[in-house]
């Protein structure tokens, strides 16, 4: 099944957390909270562990981000978690990975299990979709 929404990020809040010991790289590497609301046949919230080596004046980086989702799918209420990843050079996204992490769905959500992906139209929407499966 795919379930389809939109979201806003409503915070995002960089943490002082630093990878130690401490390695100096070519892009600093960053920790940050961010909570993200859906609207759709994906709707509620996520809390979000957000961890990236980037550029803020180039645009270039990787982001690793863990979130636990609560509210519903396409009607089904519970909360799981997700990873995604990706990377770009300024203007793109490439190496993209989305999973939905085994054996985390709550409530109506138990069993999930599947894949998905995220967008940024042109206008500045963000997208989300699962691709997933119940049982």
């Amino acid at each position: 099944m795919r379930a389809t929404a939109t979201f806003t990020v409503k915070a995002f809040v960089p943490t002082e957390l630093k990878p130690e010991p401490a390695v100096s790289t070519g892009l600093p590497v960053g920790v940050a909270t961010m909570e993200k609301h859906f609207e759709g046949e994906v709707a509620g919230r996520s809390a979000t562990l957000f961890t990236a080596a980037f550029d803020q004046s180039t645009g270039v980086g990787t982001y690793v981000a863990m979130e636990s989702f609560e509210g519903s799918l396409q009607g089904r209420e519970g909360a799981f978690n997700f990873v995604h990843s990706a990377t770009t050079s300024g203007s793109d996204r490439t190496a993209e990975f989305f999973t939905i992490v085994p054996s985390s769905g709550t409530g109506e959500l138990a069993g999930i299990s599947g894949a998905g992906g995220m967008a940024i139209d042109a206008d500045g929407t963000h997208r989300i979709w699962f691709d997933y499966q119940l049982g």
